[in-house]
């Protein structure tokens, strides 16, 4: 058996039931300190007053258990609009489904999809509008489109003169960094900044990187305001309240994450269509693994691969549930071990892939046998580059 492919089995200890001795439970969610910008109203709500507000959100933008949105209008602020990033503001829509226009059921209020036609507001959409807000939950990986998102409200912001204040959360992936750093040439939605596939930085410290670098582009200039959460380090684990995303149910999705979303550019379900989306792999006829699970149709996941089809492989959900002690941490032996395994290599990969992984260099380093070791050894030295460069906007330690 190749050393790849043992090594991938050897990690998947949790499909037997049994969790490595080299794991240990994650701490305690947060501390009691703990509060996200959102919490923190007096650090903006005077900055809103007596202006027209666009929020841009979705269903994690939340006070508590109230909606950010119903918690602004309650404290008198104007808001006129809101945006809405992939799978819309209610968090329901498929991945890469487009979202409509609307109106918002509860207040009325204009809904306008930044995922669908547009992916940046229009000169128009922001006409009646002074400020725009921003508070969306993000998981700290590269191909999750939300950075995308406030990437394109930052440049829409900067071409019409507004203001940008951002309401900052935990990055439950933000005790580490890892990954292939994007090659440009390849930039997409999924991938638009030179950064590793796991950041380990939140929105807030996000789009100071991203007005700090440049990257709005030659000549733009942006009035951002980002509000801290308090009580967070980046050592600490985290586990969202509301699922950022219809598929990332629980902590232990979030956490599996960064490894398995590599898996939408392959025949690989990842389970979507089932009560256990990003924590489990396979396809029909799979070789590697005997966990079984048939994909289904379902809220945020309407025509999931391989609906209706037995799909045999390996169920993480136990491994997902513990934060790994073991080196590395964006696990690479599970991609890997499918390839090797798949009857039809050439088929293996999709056109997709290569968007996500950041350019083409991963699936040939897979193609060509290279160890898990050898492919991470190609990428190290962008990353330590990249370390440097995330120190000078980071506003939490770095914990443990």
């Amino acid at each position: 058996m190749h050393l790849p492919l043992l090594l991938a089995l050897l990690c998947l200890s949790a499909c037997g039931g049994r969790v490595p001795a080299q794991v240990e439970p994650l701490p305690p969610t947060g501390t009691a300190t703990l509060q996200v910008g959102a919490e923190r109203t007096a650090e903006y709500l005077p900055l809103l007053m007596e202006r027209r507000v666009a929020v841009v959100t979705n269903q994690t933008g939340r006070i508590g258990e109230r909606h950010l949105v119903d918690s602004l209008l309650a404290a008198g602020v104007r808001v006129v609009k809101v945006f809405a990033p992939e799978h819309g503001f209610r968090g329901d829509a498929d991945a890469g489904e487009h979202v409509k226009d609307g109106r918002d059921v509860r207040t009325g209020l204009p809904l306008i999809s930044l995922y669908g036609t547009d992916k940046k507001p229009r000169p128009e959409q922001l006409q009646d509008v002074d400020v725009l807000l921003f508070d969306v939950q993000d998981v700290g990986v590269r191909f999750y489109t939300y950075i995308g998102t406030l990437h394109h409200i930052m440049t829409a912001a900067a071409d019409a003169g507004l203001p940008v204040i951002v309401l900052d959360r935990p990055d439950p992936n933000g005790f580490y960094v890892d990954g292939p750093v994007l090659d440009m040439a390849h930039r997409s939605f999924v991938g638009m900044h030179p950064v590793p596939l796991v950041h380990g930085m939140t929105v807030g410290e996000f789009a100071r990187m991203i007005l700090g670098e440049g990257w709005l582009g030659p000549g733009r200039t942006l009035d951002l305001t980002v509000v801290p959460c308090t009580g967070y380090e980046h050592g600490m684990a985290y586990a969202p309240p509301v699922r950022p995303s219809p598929n990332l149910p629980n902590l232990a999705s979030i956490l599996l994450y960064p490894a398995l979303g590599l898996f939408e550019g392959t025949i690989v379900s990842m389970g979507r269509g089932t009560d256990m989306p990003f924590q489990c792999i396979g396809y029909p006829g799979c070789t590697l693994g005997s966990f079984r699970f048939t994909p289904r149709s379902m809220p945020g996941a309407k025509e999931p691969p391989y609906k209706g089809q037995e799909c045999t492989g390996l169920d993480l959900r136990e491994y997902g549930t513990f934060y790994s002690r073991l080196e590395p941490r964006l696990h690479l032996g599970w991609l890997i071990g499918m390839y090797q395994a798949a009857p039809d290599k050439e088929a293996f990969f999709t056109p997709f892939f290569d968007k996500l992984a950041g350019g083409p260099d991963l699936r040939l380093r897979i193609r060509r046998g290279e160890s898990e070791q050898q492919i991470r050894d190609s990428w190290k030295p962008a990353v330590e580059a990249f370390r440097l460069v995330r120190a000078r906007y980071l506003l939490y330690p770095e914990g443990r």
